[in-house]
């Protein structure tokens, strides 16, 4: 088997078993890919800080996927990375204290959870939402471009989780992040939100210095919020 930039070359007669493994091996690559550009970035920001972007546009990767993988590798040093557990399952995770973190994985080793079986399990430990008797209708309503809720579906659906609960997560981790940077490191507390890998707005590897989502001007569209 021969890899090339643009494509595979596989050789006549491959055995299964032979195509099966190399099928892992890719996977592990593809997996593995994720924690280095994460790290690459993580480097690249904390020793280049008014360069690094140029390195990004010039290696000609995306930065909205970089930041993603970066923030997972802030959140796990390599010490506490699970070799046998996906970088995905690892970036459900990454909005919780590190203890909760450690918890999770190893029930996710034991268990030998899927990324969506680990997800659930996370998921059935939160409050149930309110039934529709104390469903509460929302009194305000926030005016949108429609580019930037096709900017923010996009995002939801590579995180894997449904829209409204990735507006849900992202706004709870913003207001955490900022309620921690006005009280300081004392005051600090935690809020329990989906780890999709999205970094929290004022993190380190969010979303600022300078990078905005292209066609962000076009025609308003309102989007319940509620007060």
């Amino acid at each position: 088997m021969l890899t090339t930039k643009v494509g595979l070359r596989m050789p006549a007669g491959m055995a299964y078993d032979e195509w099966e493994r190399a099928g892992r091996q890719l996977a592990d690559v593809l997996d593995s890919s994720s924690w280095w550009l994460g790290d690459w970035l993580v480097y690249g920001k904390d020793h280049y800080t008014d360069r690094y972007q140029r390195g990004i546009r010039a290696v000609g990767l995306s930065y909205q996927t970089l930041r993603n993988y970066a923030w997972v590798s802030r959140r796990f040093d390599l010490s506490r990375r699970r070799p046998d557990l996906s970088f995905q399952h690892h970036a459900e995770l990454a909005s919780m204290p590190p203890e909760e973190q450690d918890l999770w994985l190893d029930r996710a080793e034991e268990r030998q959870w899927t990324t969506k079986q680990l997800r659930g399990a996370v998921r059935a430990t939160r409050p149930s939402a309110p039934g529709p008797s104390t469903a509460v209708e929302p009194s305000r309503r926030l005016e949108v471009p429609g580019s930037r809720l096709q900017w923010w579906h996009k995002a939801a659906e590579q995180s894997g989780v449904d829209f409204e609960e990735w507006v849900t997560a992202t706004l709870d981790t913003a207001a955490a992040s900022a309620l921690e940077a006005s009280a300081g490191p004392e005051g600090a507390a935690h809020t329990p939100g989906l780890g999709c890998g999205t970094p929290p707005a004022g993190s380190a590897d969010a979303p600022g210095d300078g990078v905005r989502p292209e066609g962000r001007v076009g025609r308003t569209r309102p989007v319940a919020v509620s007060a």
